[in-house]
Order: C-alpha cells, then structure tokens, then sequence
C-alpha cells in the first residue's frame, strides 16, 4: 500500500479509503462487514470512509465496533454530516451550526473515537449561510474533535468560496469527495483545476462505476444474482444508468486492456482514478472480504500513456464529462 498528501497539508492516507456506504448496517451482517474491515488492514489500509447518514448511523456504528482495540494513531477515520438521521426532524439534516455540533458528538459516540481525522461535508447547503457551516467546522477543529475538513461533491465555485472562508477562520479545507471514474469524469474540466490551484485533493467515490467496471455485467444478458444491479434495496436504482448495452459493450473491450496491463478489470478501474494527481485515495466497498485483497492490488500501479490512451479510445463519448454534474440538492428534503 502506498500513502498520498491529502490536499496542502502534512496528512497522509492510504492511496485505497475502505468504504461502507450501501453495505454496513443495510445489505451485509455485521460479522461480515468485520471480516471485512479486518480484510482491509490485512491489504495495508488504514484509512476508513463512512458517514452518519449511512444506514441512518448504523455504518458509522458498525464501522467502530470493527476497528475497536486497533491502534487509533495508525488509523485515519472519516465521517460526513449533511443527510437526514434520526427521527428526521427539522434540525435533523443540513449544515446548519446545531446540525453539526450534534452530529460530530453523534458521530464520535458511534465510532468509539475521541476525533475523527477529516470531517467533511456531504454536500452543500443552500439553505444555511455557508459563514455559519464553516464558523462550526473551525470550532470543531480547535475542539480537537476533527483534525481536518473536507467536502464532498462542492462545486469548484463552491470550494473556492468555502476554501476562501476557512483561511480567514484559521483552518484548512483539504479535501473535496466526488464521483469519478473511466466512466464519470465530470470534476476534470472545473472541480479539478480549482482544487490543485487551492491545494485541495480528491478522495474519489465509485470508482469501479458501481461494479460495472468489473466487466462482470455482460450485454445482452442478465446481472448475475446478488449483484448490485439485482439488489432492490437502493443498489438496483443506483447503477441503472450504467445499465446500458453500449456502456457494458465498451467495458467489455477494456478486458484486453487490463490483460495487457496485467491487471483484473477492478485493478485497471482503481488504477485509472490514481493516475489522477488530484487524487489522494479511492474509495473501495466490499460485500465479501476476498473482494478486498484484489481490488486494493491497484495501489501503485502505473498505466503509461500508451494503455491511458487505449482506454480513450474504447470509453470515448461512453463517459459523462458535463461539469453541471457536480450538484448538491437544491433545498435539504430533495
């Protein structure tokens, strides 16, 4: 395993995050969600994404009793705060200043951990003036309950002016988490460039698309069973829009590709994001931990610009570029 600067800053992370977002709490038992946690150590892993929102707390929950009597120094731990949790009342979502104070000490509650390491915010809030969300990060920092702050899926707009912010408080924003991969490359044209100009880095979510770059979704024929793309609990809906017969044609054409590389379709997938300077870590989840081992192997890898060049060719107008993608819900209920 290999470790990256996270944004203009002297922290480091491991290049793979481990991330329990659609399957701790909701889709696997938690004796496996610890097996796989455990899986992730064993690959050289320290660093752990989840967030309070995730199986309304149940992942952030289940995510401290895995990493309990590990040495909490050598790990690096993430939470968000933004989505609704709880009864989901009111005050209950958004990044409003009581929001946040009562979710960091939720948070801390469930993963058994005086601090987390980045605290980041799941999205933006319109609805809440951004000096107050920052206001309450900066106290959360001088608390020592977070060491660091980051974002995810903020507007290059968005993270100059909550960058601009956060100097005058006295802290750093260092990190931005969006979607990418061969497939969603909408951070290239703005997100990214703003970032390297603030020195913010990019902890990249889905970067196996889901699992269809696996290039186990075959054309023309159904997902195999116990896949995401048959789950109906929530991963069905979220991979759709992948589901397409050129999309999964085009996968299937990387399938030389990795060969060649001598990589699994996973490895070239996760490999291609950290070619990426901009990118700190990617984001792995795992329903079983043998997935883990595989997956993880990317760290380190490099694709010279003869093997980045192929995978253009094959992805050409298959990948979603338009920068308007990087969104955040326009009031908090959407």
């Amino acid at each position: 395993m290999e470790f990256r600067y996270l944004g203009n800053s002297g922290f480091k992370v491991s290049e793979i995050t481990f991330g329990n977002w659609l399957t701790h709490g909701s889709q696997v038992e938690n004796d496996v969600a610890t097996q796989c946690v455990r899986a992730a150590l064993d690959a050289g892993i320290s660093t752990f994404d989840t967030a309070d929102v995730y199986a309304n707390t149940v992942a952030e929950t289940v995510l401290g009793e895995a990493l309990k009597g590990e040495r909490r120094q050598s790990l690096e731990i993430f939470t968000k705060v933004f989505g609704p949790t709880g009864p989901k009342g009111h005050n209950d979502v958004g990044l409003s200043r009581k929001h946040i104070m009562e979710s960091i000490d939720g948070s801390l509650s469930r993963l058994q951990t005086d601090y987390v390491d980045l605290y980041q915010a799941h999205r933006y809030d319109f609805e809440t003036p951004l000096e107050e969300t920052m206001q309450a990060f900066a106290d959360i920092v001088r608390q020592g309950k977070a060491l660091y702050i980051g974002v995810s899926e903020w507007t290059a707009e968005q993270l100059r002016a909550g960058h601009a912010l956060a100097k005058e408080l006295g802290f750093q924003l260092i990190s931005n988490q969006p979607q990418y991969s061969m497939l969603w490359r909408v951070i290239e044209a703005e997100v990214v460039p703003t970032s390297e100009e603030l020195g913010i880095s990019q902890i990249v979510w889905s970067p196996i698309a889901q699992g269809v770059l696996s290039g186990k979704y075959l054309p023309g024929q159904p997902a195999p069973e116990g896949t995401r793309a048959t789950d109906e609990k929530g991963g069905a809906n979220m991979i759709k829009r992948w589901m397409k017969e050129d999309i999964l044609e085009g996968v299937q054409q990387l399938k030389p590709i990795a060969a060649e590389a001598g990589l699994t379709m996973p490895q070239l997938a996760v490999a291609w994001v950290l070619q990426n300077k901009n990118v700190a870590s990617a984001i792995i989840g795992a329903s079983r931990p043998e997935q883990i081992a595989d997956t993880a192997a990317a760290s380190g890898v490099h694709l010279d610009s003869a093997l980045m060049e192929k995978i253009d060719g094959v992805i050409g107008e298959l990948a979603e570029r338009d920068p308007s993608h990087t969104r955040s819900p326009s009031t908090r209920e959407a």
